[in-house]
């Protein structure tokens, strides 16, 4: 930025920091409007209104693309090929089968959007840093500072989601530097570890347990990136960093940095009010006719599900669970991994159909079978198979309609990513919906990036990996019992059968559809190993990464691609 000059955000050309964008060569800025620092940072507002700007650039770099990324090439979901919807160039058979390139453009969307949002956050940083009185605006040295480091920690935090995604990233640590190409996983790792180090004593702590989360960084954030950097870290940069996770976890779970408690029911942390949590470390709100977190509706639901919800407003019919079961019923046991929605045991309350009780009341997530809501007596119906008939969603993949014409039977039908039909796979309801009379709470459950099951989770992992499997039952346990009436839970973990599938298990019920997936199949050295659904062992240790995309190589002559593309 020109110092005597005032310009938000630079156009998308940042010189140095957007090499990410092809074909972007003449650097010079371009002016299309000028202030003087004292004519717009002259209220707390105006600060703030800045230093929301790579928030708001952060709520969408955590959804959909990068969703797809982490769930679609694992074991738990999947966007089958229905009719004459959602082969879309073959992506998402390429997903599954480990079968992407650096052409795709869910790939570019996440290097281009954490390099962008790292671009971001770093001009906002240095923007309030030179330019802010901030004694004169009647903020304390410690708000400053807070400012500062929430900043410092998203740009952490987007390091760390890339190298998950790509490997080591090109470092930058302003935005007057030049282009630079890309450091190793070892030294991205250390750049996101001393960054994450130097902000923790500086953020916010929160006293007050219930206290709603209005998507800011607070301390036990920062902290919970710092341990999640440290439990995937053999995967990062071949180190075992478990114990330095352990400790941290614990003293998350202990209250050093902050007051959080696991929240007594298990939709809680999803719910209307969500934000309340005394499980929520961090999320990205939403409020309804705002900013909203509502992408997953499009692509989850049935294009008439909104008539099963009692709401308004047609869906696209993409995403669903993999299947359990063959297209003959039977329970797929070829396979470990996988099969999410037979995970559940059948007493957990989540494994209940959903409905919407009013109020902000409901019961269970998912859409399953016979989609007639019990409460309004109106159903969902089909428009492409099962035209004009009512919905069923199933737990399997087939092309049941072609029985008799091209196939002989059911046990002949093919079941892949390739047969779906337009009420194939059970479809997840995380986030809830209310009815069409209380449409106004209908985009308020905030995305929740952090909370506390996870902290629980992480310890209980570092401990089974320690040897403390009795320690890890009980961990994993004490979130479990929430899930069933009266906490008696039928199928609790014991020492007995907590191996490195039933700890999977785990993180995959609790956290279905929270964009994890493949990173923790990664760090068991699943991800590559193991078959699922449709989905063959490839054995080759680069799909653990990303490669770089296209776009990006084009448009920088430093960068390198990753081994094996």
């Amino acid at each position: 930025m020109k110092k005597n000059k005032f310009k938000y955000i630079k156009a998308l050309c940042l010189g140095s920091l957007l090499f990410i964008i092809s074909g972007c060569t003449d650097l010079d800025e371009k002016w299309y409007s000028e202030a003087t620092p004292d004519k717009y940072f002259t209220s707390k507002q105006s600060v703030l209104t800045v230093l929301y700007r790579p928030f708001t650039h952060f709520r969408w770099f955590v959804e959909n693309d990068r969703w797809r990324l982490q769930e679609l090439t694992a074991d738990g979901f999947a966007i089958t090929t229905k009719g004459p919807h959602w082969y879309n160039g073959g992506i998402y058979q390429r997903f599954i089968h480990h079968a992407w390139t650096p052409n795709d453009g869910e790939i570019w969307e996440t290097w281009r959007g954490g390099t962008m949002g790292i671009a971001l956050a770093m001009e906002t940083k240095e923007d309030l840093n030179t330019f802010v009185d901030y004694e004169a605006l009647g903020f304390t040295q410690a708000e400053k500072d807070a400012h500062q480091m929430q900043l410092q920690t998203l740009i952490a935090y987007l390091y760390m989601r890339t190298l998950d995604y790509f490997g080591g990233m090109p470092i930058f640590t302003s935005t007057t530097q030049e282009n630079v190409p890309r450091s190793t996983d070892k030294e991205t790792f250390a750049h996101i570890e001393t960054l994450l180090k130097e902000a923790i004593p500086q953020l916010e702590k929160k006293t007050e347990i219930g206290k709603p989360e209005d998507g800011s960084i607070k301390q036990a954030a920062a902290v919970m990136m710092l341990a999640q950097l440290y439990f995937n870290a053999e995967a990062y940069i071949g180190e075992s960093r478990f114990a330095e996770c352990a400790k941290l976890s614990q003293e998350l779970i202990d209250g050093v940095y902050g007051a959080y408690d696991l929240d007594p029911t298990w939709h809680g942390p999803h719910g209307f009010d969500n934000d309340k949590s005394p499980e929520m470390i961090w999320c990205t709100p939403s409020q309804n006719a705002k900013l909203t977190f509502n992408w997953f509706w499009s692509a989850f639901y049935h294009y008439e599900s909104y008539k099963y919800f009692d709401i308004e407003g047609g869906a696209d019919n993409g995403t669903h669970l993999q299947p359990s079961r063959k297209p003959t019923g039977e329970i797929y046991t070829e396979y470990k991994l996988g099969k999410p929605y037979e995970k559940f045991n059948d007493k957990d309350l989540r494994k209940q159909p959903y409905l919407y009780l009013g109020n902000k009341q409901y019961k269970g997530m998912f859409l399953v079978g016979t989609q007639t809501n019990p409460v309004t007596g109106v159903s969902s119906r089909g428009t492409q198979e099962y035209k004009d008939q009512i919905i069923t969603f199933v737990d399997q993949v087939a092309q049941f309609r072609k029985v008799g014409t091209d196939y002989p039977n059911v046990a002949s039908l093919p079941s892949n990513i390739a047969s779906g039909e337009e009420n194939t796979g059970i479809r997840l309801v995380k986030v809830p919906q209310p009815n069409l009379a209380e449409k106004t709470i209908r985009w308020n459950p905030d995305n929740p990036l952090a909370r506390l099951a996870e902290v629980y989770y992480m310890l209980a992992e570092c401990k089974m990996r320690a040897g403390d499997k009795a320690g890890a039952a009980t961990l994993i346990n004490k979130v479990r019992a929430r899930n069933f009436e009266n906490r008696i839970d039928p199928d609790p973990v014991t020492s007995a059968n907590l191996d490195e599938y039933r700890i999977l298990d785990e993180w995959m019920v609790e956290f279905l559809g929270e964009g994890r997936r493949r990173t923790d199949l990664i760090r068991w050295n699943k991800f590559l190993t193991e078959k699922w659904w449709d989905h063959e062992a490839s054995n080759d240790k680069n799909l653990n990464r990303f490669p770089v995309p296209a776009r990006a190589l084009s448009g920088s002559n430093l960068l390198e691609q990753n081994p094996g593309y």
